[in-house]
């Protein structure tokens, strides 16, 4: 989905600002646009994101309960326009100060106090996209490259369902980055709900511990993730095991771009070629 399908989208919702005076913040999984006091979210047309549009407006009414500093919803229930789900959520205020992982640690900290809500959570399929990333980048990557990706991904599915957590399973957020907090003038607020899942808590955990090892992270800027949390994922025996699992994940993501993007195309190259060189500290550009 470009731009341009996405505002088609945007005007047959019928909403009160015009598509043409929306401004378009982020174009993802989700086109994602600013209208006035509304943030609007448009899915793919995917029969399946219709259902986790509705959880995680779901999401966003129990972390409100909760007391959870988390974006809100502003309607209750999706729209199905054209195929696509949309959701309108309240704009937050302007962020004050780039969001650091001490922020994220806090945030992450609460959602890990909370009891299961009354309606189900899936579990955290991170490699459940795989097959579609990589149908989606078809002849551009290597056969072989997509082959062995899917060999690491049905590997480390069965090492996952095999392992012994260290802290007790329950409610993640599924995508535990700074990217995904805005730092407004009430503090840190938690956003993009729709990975939230009922798994694994070290799931949210290695996210930060490979931004660490593969993109960047300074050491210190873990630490104080670390220090907040309080509890280093990199002394769990299973770390490796989520770690493998998210790094081929990471791997077709990207691949679905390649078609269209010779940066993507050498981006996927260099991920691939370190996965299969067994070099853990190449580095990886967030793409």
């Amino acid at each position: 989905m470009d731009e341009t399908q996405a505002r088609h989208v945007l005007d047959a919702a019928a909403l009160a600002v015009p598509a043409g005076e929306a401004k378009l913040i982020a174009l993802g999984e989700n086109a994602v646009f600013a209208a006035g006091d509304i943030v609007v979210k448009v899915g793919r047309a995917a029969p399946e994101l219709l259902d986790r549009a509705r959880r995680e407006l779901a999401v966003a009414r129990w972390l409100e309960e909760a007391g959870v500093p988390a974006v809100r919803a502003a309607e209750a229930t999706p729209r199905l326009v054209d195929g696509h789900p949309v959701t309108l959520w309240h704009r937050l205020p302007a962020a004050v100060r780039p969001a650091e992982p001490r922020d994220l640690a806090a945030l992450i900290r609460d959602v890990h106090t909370l009891e299961p809500p009354s309606f189900p959570l899936p579990r955290r399929e991170l490699l459940g996209g795989v097959e579609r990333w990589l149908r989606l980048a078809g002849d551009a990557v290597d056969p072989a490259d997509a082959d062995y990706l899917r060999q690491r991904r049905d590997g480390f599915a069965a090492a996952a369902a095999a392992l012994t957590p260290h802290l007790a399973p329950g409610p993640i957020h599924g995508d535990a980055l700074p990217r995904n907090v805005l730092v407004g003038p009430d503090g840190p607020v938690l956003v993009d709900l729709e990975t939230f899942s009922s798994d694994l808590r070290e799931h949210d955990l290695v996210v930060l511990a490979l931004s660490r090892d593969r993109y960047g992270l300074a050491p210190e800027a873990y630490d104080g993730f670390v220090s907040v949390y309080g509890y280093d994922v990199r002394e769990w025996e299973g770390c490796a095991v989520l770690r493998g699992a998210r790094e081929t994940a990471s791997c077709a993501w990207v691949a679905q771009h390649a078609p269209a993007n010779p940066k993507a195309l050498a981006e996927f190259r260099r991920r691939v070629a370190s996965l299969r060189d067994g070099d853990s500290e190449v580095r990886w550009y967030p793409f």
